[in-house]
């Protein structure tokens, strides 16, 4: 019995051991460094300083000086009625770019999608909108805007419509469309262009087969081409929101959150009570708060996507 017994080793086991051990690859580390580290220097250093600072009562004039307050600025931000309007347009307004930008470009990418003459110099001009300044883009609708001289009080007046001579951009319940009507038309391009990208993925063998069997053509895309290009469209839905909750620029150039604050949004809200209010700590707690509004819609995204995932495999 002791002699069929095998003695092992003093070095054997750690040997064997080690050989069981997976290696770690540090190739894709060592990639992936750059990036974290300008990640943590430029963004997560600042978004960090942004926090602090929301807690704190600073001034513009005298940013090295600041109280500590707590949740002061936040409480003040809820008890104030016209931040409870700011949060409302916010919501009107990405809600709005969303679904308006998304039904064009899903409309202009089926239409560029189907084949006739012309077709690549058609999906050349359809980024024209796109790839335009946002400066340029708009003084040009500023001045389209314009109730004397603008094209569009021209058009409605040959139509018949009664609008008059009243200025798009002077009037509290028209400034909002009119901001909203010229962000669609300089993003639902690039809305247009993802999709159609997303199409070009689509069987053909598919859908000639639910021809054959008889579908028309919105049943070929529904049962079809939306469960293969959804995930795309799920994903730009995510970009167009953080981008909308995130324009400053246009609205900014067209009417400065005016009148009366009928397009004041988060970020308009943000840039006043830092610059022309000089509150620091204030215009902070805005900026987390339109922070955590873009985390929350980033977070149902990814639920969404991991439960339409398993779903798509329990079906599978």
């Amino acid at each position: 019995m002791a002699t069929a017994l095998i003695r092992q080793r003093p070095g054997q086991a750690s040997t064997s051991s080690a050989a069981a051990r997976p290696r770690i690859d540090w190739v894709p580390y060592l990639f992936a460094a750059p990036l974290v580290v300008y990640l943590l220097l430029f963004q997560g250093y600042p978004l960090l300083q942004e926090l602090y600072l929301s807690f704190t009562s600073t001034s513009l004039l005298a940013p090295g000086k600041h109280q500590f307050v707590g949740l002061e600025n936040y409480a003040d931000l809820a008890a104030v009625s016209d931040f409870h309007r700011v949060l409302w347009i916010t919501a009107v307004y990405t809600v709005s770019c969303v679904v308006l930008a998304i039904g064009l470009g899903l409309g202009a990418a089926l239409l560029l999608d189907a084949p006739f003459r012309g077709r690549a110099i058609a999906r050349s001009l359809v980024t024209i909108p796109w790839a335009a300044p946002p400066v340029a883009v708009a003084l040009i609708f500023v001045w389209m805007f314009n109730g004397q001289y603008g094209i569009v009080n021209h058009g409605m007046r040959l139509l018949g419509l009664p609008l008059g001579s009243e200025s798009w951009l002077d009037s509290p319940s028209l400034a909002l469309p009119a901001v909203l009507l010229t962000t669609v038309w300089q993003i639902f391009p690039f809305a247009s262009v993802v999709i159609l990208a997303a199409l070009q993925g689509v069987s053909s063998e598919l859908r000639e087969a639910a021809v054959i069997d008889g579908a028309d053509r919105l049943s070929v895309f529904r049962a079809v081409v939306w469960p293969t290009i959804q995930p795309t469209v799920t994903l730009l839905a995510l970009f167009i929101t953080i981008w909308s909750l995130r324009r400053f620029d246009l609205i900014w150039l067209m009417t400065q959150g005016g009148p009366i604050g009928s397009t004041n949004t988060l970020v308009i809200e943000l840039y006043r009570r830092a610059f022309v209010y000089r509150e620091l700590g204030a215009a902070a707690a805005v900026g987390m708060v339109g922070l955590s509004i873009a985390l929350l819609v980033t977070v149902a995204y990814f639920r969404y996507t991991t439960r339409a995932e398993r779903a798509r495999g329990q079906r599978a």
